[in-house]
């Protein structure tokens, strides 16, 4: 897997490329010289960071089952405003 390099201008002028550039491997987005971003593939992601997801993901993905939701209600306290 090679590392592929560019910069933000590059990056910002031709995204497409660097999303393609991206499924062969990590590509690097400099600042002004130096590392400040890595563009990754979402597999090469999932694969990094263990292929779990959020609950969130989970939930939007397409036939996910309705999960009802139903939480406590709380309490409300009220008390006067000290306007001393």
């Amino acid at each position: 897997m090679s590392v592929i390099t560019i910069t933000s201008r590059e990056f910002n002028q031709d995204v497409g490329r660097a999303k393609k550039a991206a499924q062969s491997g990590p590509v690097l987005i400099t600042d002004r010289g130096r590392p400040a971003h890595v563009l990754l593939s979402i597999e090469e992601y999932r694969r990094l960071t263990g292929g779990s997801e959020t609950l969130a993901e989970a939930l939007a993905q397409p036939g996910a089952p309705d999960v009802d939701f139903a939480p406590p209600k709380l309490e409300r306290v009220t008390r006067d405003a000290d306007l001393s």
